[in-house]
């Protein structure tokens, strides 16, 4: 069963890998963005697209930008994909202003914080440029938002998960990303949420912690959640970064078997913990999908066949047709479930 699919190496940019080994894309080559209509109708042919992810120093964003070089790839469309080390709230706005400068088509971008980042996209769609936010939204400055799975049943997910382990009662706590994100807020205030309305659900939620989708950090904010609540039961942690680093944390600590872990995680990384008996369950999606529809979409919006009107339907390639939501809100797929069954179904996956 395919899942993370490896695309290959096909982009027109190369990506440079700076700061003393830690990752920081730059578009190396001259290649000059594609000239359109603004976006009002016509052809696409040749257009340019730039991804901004939250920060590129993450292997989930790795397979992510995979689809969007894919889907570039037969769309004939120029590829780059930039981004800050860091998921600051304000990390991203450099790289959007550059974009603007460099009169790119598409800006595609999973905010890190929307307040922080929409005057800068504002300004890339005053000058004509299309702006798809994936992953995480900027509701306020984008055309379309590509999400990747519904956020009620991202988090209907994890607390299910969650109950088949410990049941219903307990302290638990939840380890973010960053306190700015908008999917993660989501889905967490999805969790809160179905947590007080569900009668099954009398779990005690001590903490909310956020470990900035920074692998040390996470790793000492789970430290520190087991240190500050002996009692605790579970941990749901709604980010990969956090999952894996948390598993980590867990697998040689005295807490391995008696505090349950649920989340978010790629099966690479978490196919060792699993096997050993850390963690029973977790969930995902295919972040290449996400990527890929990005690029389609890009693709409707530039050639008008969309402008990101509730019921506009366009093309996504190998994954089909989409229909446009309200709020400009497209729904990739479904949550996929992982456990010791099937965590080596994903066996060969590589990012």
């Amino acid at each position: 069963m395919e899942l993370f699919r490896n695309h290959g190496k096909g982009s027109r940019r190369v990506l440079a890998v700076a700061a003393a080994g830690a990752a920081i894309a730059l578009a190396l080559t001259g290649c000059q963005p594609a000239t359109t209509d603004g976006g009002d109708g016509g052809s696409s042919e040749g257009a340019s697209i730039t991804f901004i992810p939250k920060n590129l120093d993450n292997p989930y964003t790795g397979v992510e930008l995979k689809g969007g070089e894919e889907a570039t790839a037969e769309l004939g469309f120029t590829y780059n994909a930039v981004a800050p080390l860091d998921a600051g709230a304000d990390s991203q706005v450099p790289f959007i202003q550059t974009e603007v400068q460099n009169g790119t088509d598409v800006i595609a971008i999973a905010a890190n914080d929307p307040n922080a980042v929409c005057a800068a996209l504002n300004e890339a769609r005053d000058g004509g440029a299309k702006v798809i936010a994936f992953d995480s939204d900027a509701p306020d400055c984008r055309d379309l938002f590509i999400n990747q799975v519904d956020s009620k049943e991202v988090a209907l997910g994890q607390l299910r998960q969650l109950f088949d382990q410990i049941g219903g009662t307990g302290e638990i706590a939840i380890l973010s990303a960053t306190a700015t994100a908008t999917n993660q807020n989501a889905w967490i205030e999805a969790m809160i949420q179905e947590i007080e309305d569900n009668p099954d659900y009398e779990w005690d939620l001590v903490a909310t912690v956020y470990g900035d989708d920074d692998d040390t950090k996470s790793f000492q904010e789970a430290q520190g959640l087991l240190q500050s609540y002996p009692n605790l039961k579970g941990i749901i942690s709604p980010t990969t970064v956090g999952i894996a680093a948390t598993a980590r944390y867990l697998s040689t600590s005295e807490y391995k078997g008696k505090v349950a872990l649920v989340g978010l995680g790629l099966p690479p990384q978490m196919k060792e913990y699993v096997k050993d008996g850390t963690v029973i369950g977790f969930a995902l999606w295919d972040p290449s999908d996400i990527g890929y529809l990005t690029t389609y979409a890009a693709k409707a919006l530039l050639e008008g066949t969309i402008t990101g009107a509730e019921g506009d339907v366009f093309d996504g390639g190998k994954l089909g047709e989409y229909t446009v939501g309200k709020d400009g809100l497209v729904v990739v797929g479904s949550l996929l479930e992982f456990n010791a069954e099937n965590i080596d179904d994903y066996d060969y996956i590589s990012f």
